[in-house]
């Protein structure tokens, strides 16, 4: 990757549906060499993909959790079924695998504190493997969706 490459993922970081000729046009390339880096980019996995960023307050989501999840054995089973669980709950937005104590951080996000605690009780608690949970709420997000220095 040179220059240029880490310009067009600087501009689409920022906004993700500008035109390939406008993209072109902010990084100071020519419409074709701008779809060719592109469509490398993608290729390469570079570039992810593309999508909309919601705010989740505005659709009624206002009760947002992190949880910290120990798991009673580390095995490779016990380990992949949980994991396969997490992927089967909506409203765990993200979850992360940690080295150490606990195992995993959850994010969860939902209508309200009480729409937490039933899923908590419901779903969380009883999921295969699962020793101990750990929540706290969030207060306040100071960082989000942060574009990635290139």
């Amino acid at each position: 990757m040179n220059r240029k490459d880490c310009n067009i993922l600087a501009e689409l970081q920022q906004d993700g549906r500008l035109s390939l000729t406008d993209l072109a046009e902010r990084v100071g390339i020519s419409l074709s060499s701008c779809q060719r880096r592109v469509r490398a980019l993608e290729q390469e996995g570079v570039i992810c993909g593309y999508r909309a960023y919601l705010d989740p307050v505005r659709l009624g989501l206002n009760f947002s959790a992190l949880v910290f999840v120990t798991l009673r054995e580390g095995d490779r089973e016990t380990v992949s079924a949980f994991e396969e669980a997490v992927k089967e709950i909506p409203q765990i937005i993200q979850a992360e695998r940690l080295f150490g104590d606990p195992d995993y951080l959850l994010h969860v996000i939902t209508w309200d504190l009480p729409a937490f605690q039933q899923l908590y009780d419901e779903k969380l608690s009883g999921m295969s493997g699962v020793q101990r949970l750990t929540s706290t709420l969030v207060m306040k997000t100071v960082v989000k969706d942060r574009t990635l220095p290139v």
